[in-house]
C-alpha cells in the first residue's frame, strides 16, 4: 500500500468536497447523523471528519446545545469543512490521530467516524482509543465501504489504473474496500469492550447529476492523484479522459445510476 494512502493534502481537499461529496458521502453522512441523534448524546465526537459532510449534518440535526468536535489528521481539510459553520454553532475543530486522540477518558457521549476506519494503520488501537473517550454508556458509530464487487466505481477505477500502470499500479482504491469483513471488525470491537453491536448493510442506487465532476473527484480528490503523479508516463487528465469513459459505458449519462453500499456499526461502551 502507498504510504500516503491517508494524505489528504493540497488541491486534494477541495475535489474531495466537491466532486465526491454529493455523490458517495451525503446519504450516508445523513444516515449516520440520524442514528447519532436517535442515541441522544451531550457531546459528540468525529474523528476522520473531513471536509465537514458529517459534521454539518450533525450540527443540523443535533439540538443547540450538543457540543460537536470535528477532527483529522490532515489539517487542509479541515479548512474546507471550518468554513461550513458559524462562530455561534458549537462546532470545534481539531486535528488529531484517532489513535491516538488528544482528549481525557470519558469525554464524549458518542464517537462518530465516517470511511476513516479502513486508514487507520492500527484498527484496534482506533477502536481502545474510541472507547477511551467516551462516557460510560457512550455510543461509537462508524461505517466502512463493502467490496469492490458492490462498489462499481471503485473496482472501475482500480481496474483502469492497474492497465494504465502495469508495472506498479497505484494501490489507493484497493484501500478504502479491504475492510468489510463483519466478524473480524465484530472481534475487534468487541475485544476493545464494545457490547450491544448494531450492524447494519446499507444498499443506495445513487444518481450522479454530474458524472463530469464526480470523476473529476474520484482521480483528483484523493491520493490517487499524488500516486499516479509519482509515478508518471500517463497525466492525471489522460487517467480522467479513460476514467469517464468507462463509467458512461457502466453508468449511462443524462443522468447516471451507479451502486453503492456499505457497512454501518454501532456499538456501546457499557454504563
Amino acid at each position: 500500500m502507498d504510504s500516503n494512502a491517508a494524505a489528504f493534502v493540497g488541491s486534494i481537499p477541495e475535489f474531495y468536497d466537491k466532486g465526491l461529496g454529493p455523490v458517495i458521502f451525503a446519504d450516508y453522512a445523513a444516515d449516520i447523523a440520524r442514528r447519532t441523534a436517535a442515541a441522544g448524546p451531550k457531546s459528540v465526537l468525529e474523528t476522520a471528519a473531513g471536509t465537514g459532510i458529517v459534521t454539518r449534518r450533525l450540527r443540523d440535526i443535533l439540538p443547540a446545545g450538543v457540543g460537536i468536535t470535528a477532527t483529522d489528521l490532515n489539517p487542509p481539510m479541515l479548512d474546507i469543512a471550518r468554513v461550513k459553520f458559524r462562530d455561534e454553532e458549537q462546532v470545534a475543530f481539531q486535528q488529531a490521530d484517532a489513535m491516538a486522540l488528544p482528549f481525557d477518558d470519558g469525554s464524549f457521549d458518542a464517537v462518530v467516524c465516517q470511511f476513516g476506519v479502513m486508514f487507520f494503520p492500527d484498527k484496534p488501537k482506533s477502536y481502545a482509543e474510541a472507547f477511551r473517550v467516551l462516557a460510560p454508556g457512550g455510543k461509537y458509530l462508524f461505517n466502512v465501504w463493502d467490496e469492490h464487487r458492490y462498489n462499481d466505481f471503485g473496482r472501475i477505477t482500480h481496474s483502469l489504473v492497474e492497465r494504465l500502470f502495469p508495472s506498479d499500479p497505484p494501490q489507493f482504491y484497493r484501500v478504502p474496500f479491504s475492510y468489510a469483513g463483519i466478524d473480524p471488525i465484530k472481534e475487534a470491537l468487541l475485544e476493545a469492550g464494545f457490547v450491544d453491536l448494531g450492524i447494519a448493510v446499507i444498499q443506495l442506487d445513487k444518481v450522479i447529476p454530474d458524472l463530469v465532476a464526480f470523476a473529476r473527484g474520484v482521480v483528483y480528490g484523493n491520493p490517487l492523484f499524488d500516486q499516479i503523479r509519482a509515478r508518471g508516463g500517463v497525466e492525471p487528465e489522460a487517467v480522467l479522459e479513460a476514467l469517464l469513459a468507462e463509467f458512461r459505458e457502466a453508468f449511462g449519462s443524462g443522468p447516471s445510476r451507479m451502486p453503492l453500499q456499505a457497512i454501518m456499526f454501532a456499538a456501546l461502551k457499557p454504563g
